[in-house]
């Protein structure tokens, strides 16, 4: 059955929801970043909530530099119960575990030269085993495919999201992390296609972010998904200044399903 997952994004040491697309590769976002929410309260705070109201498979994603403190005083509110994704790699997974998350997201380091690397990805498995690892196909929509997007989901890579690609790709790791750039942060709606297609090509659990707006996307996306895919909410959100879904109404979805 279709879940909500929650998320915790950390931008510059902060609390925030960002409309994906307008995040810079660069270290430092211009002006062309656009915020939707700024918490005054630290990533504990969010931490606490997920592990009081038993939201598992929660992420907590790090977007560019200054968020490694954050990012541990969230894991520390939930030790074992949190995802940690942002700039991991061979050679600082395992101390993110050791932090306190309960599975490492790998993608940029996974594409150097924006191509999958196996010998990075096999090395990653070996160390931490495959459980402990969820692989992020965080993609831009091209026409009628969906192409797998890195560095703050600006570049794209020479991987597309398909059934062969998702089979493959699943012998390495536990799930798949897929936000929908092209929508994430706008409150938009889902990419409803893009659903469907995760439910039918991936052997693995997948969570889908990106344009939740309303309690009913949960119905939404497990008729598409018939239950395969889960849901995570963002600047929608209540906890994150939204007013348009309940965090209360999503936990409650959980209680019943």
């Amino acid at each position: 059955m279709t879940r909500f997952r929650g998320c915790i994004d950390i931008h510059a040491g902060q609390v925030k929801q960002i409309v994906g697309g307008t995040l810079s590769e660069s270290d430092t976002a211009g002006a062309e970043l656009k915020t939707n929410f700024v918490a005054s309260l630290p990533a504990s705070h969010f931490g606490k909530l997920y592990k009081d109201n038993d939201v598992r498979g929660t992420h907590v994603i790090k977007l560019g530099p200054g968020c490694d403190d954050a990012a541990a005083e969230a894991l520390g509110a939930w030790e074992g119960g949190l995802q940690i994704g942002g700039g991991i790699t061979l050679e600082n997974a395992q101390e993110w575990i050791d932090k306190g998350a309960d599975k490492v997201i790998v993608t940029s380091y996974l594409f150097p030269n924006a191509k999958l690397d196996l010998e990075r990805l096999q090395k990653l498995t070996e160390k931490l085993g495959k459980e402990r690892l969820v692989i992020d196909l965080s993609c831009r929509r091209r026409n009628e495919e969906w192409i797998v997007a890195m560095n703050k989901w600006q570049t794209l890579t020479e991987t597309k999201i398909d059934k062969e690609t998702l089979e493959f790709l699943s012998q390495f790791c536990s799930e798949f992390l897929v936000h929908a750039a092209d929508v994430e942060g706008l409150c938009r709606g889902i990419d409803q296609d893009l659903v469907v297609a995760l439910s039918k090509w991936s052997p693995i659990p997948v969570t889908y972010a990106g344009g939740a707006k309303s309690i009913e996307d949960l119905q939404l996306v497990e008729r598409l998904s018939g239950g395969k895919v889960d849901l995570t909410y963002g600047s929608a959100l209540d906890i994150f200044g939204g007013k348009l879904v309940k965090f209360e109404e999503c936990v409650e979805w959980n209680r019943h399903h």
